[in-house]
């Protein structure tokens, strides 16, 4: 066996562990997002413009799972998400603001319990390190609301070869209308 190969999966199936001993949190199962107060921003705006919300309007506007991800950069449970099976046309928007981050025909089944994506939609994502896990990771979140979506990875399919997996209560999706 190559042990290379046997090097990444190891390190891959630690790193999965990780993140869910860090994040799992004792409650049921996980259930469709639900925002409080619904935003009524553009979901493709000509320019992205951000902005703020202070956390009691988060708190007011986001369900308790969903402001634990979003604004307090946690992790839900891998598996848990509806949006992991979700393969008809459209597009998956922030749960926070309501922008488009990325296109369906960019999803793809990565096997890590995320939904898995290989392509942003251009200009709506941002990055940052994360040291949580003492390894660095690139975090990325919504460049209009700053809400934490998940982290990217360098083990996604061509032609990016990158995986953006998401947290699937900080999307919503949007299907297409001939979907």
């Amino acid at each position: 066996m190559n042990s290379k190969l046997t090097r990444r999966a190891l390190l891959a199936g630690g790193v999965i562990a990780a993140t869910t001993l860090y994040s799992v949190r004792q409650q049921g199962p996980h259930k469709a997002f639900a925002m409080k107060k619904e935003l009524q921003l553009d979901p493709h705006p000509e320019t992205v413009e951000p902005f703020e919300l202070d956390d009691v309007e988060w708190q007011a506007r986001l369900d308790e799972e969903a402001y634990y991800v979003l604004r307090k950069e946690g992790t839900e449970r891998p598996f848990t998400s509806p949006l992991n099976d979700e393969k008809r046309s459209g597009e998956f928007a922030c749960a926070g603001c309501n922008l488009v981050l990325f296109e369906s025909d960019k999803k793809y089944e990565s096997g890590t319990g995320w939904p898995s994506f290989w392509q942003p939609v251009e200009g709506r994502v941002g990055t940052k390190k994360d040291f949580k896990l003492l390894l660095p990771r690139t975090e990325y979140h919504c460049a209009r609301c700053g809400g934490h979506q998940g982290h990217v990875f360098k083990d996604g399919p061509q032609p990016t070869g990158l995986r953006y997996c998401n947290n699937g209560v900080a999307l919503k999706f949007i299907p297409a209308e001939d979907a």
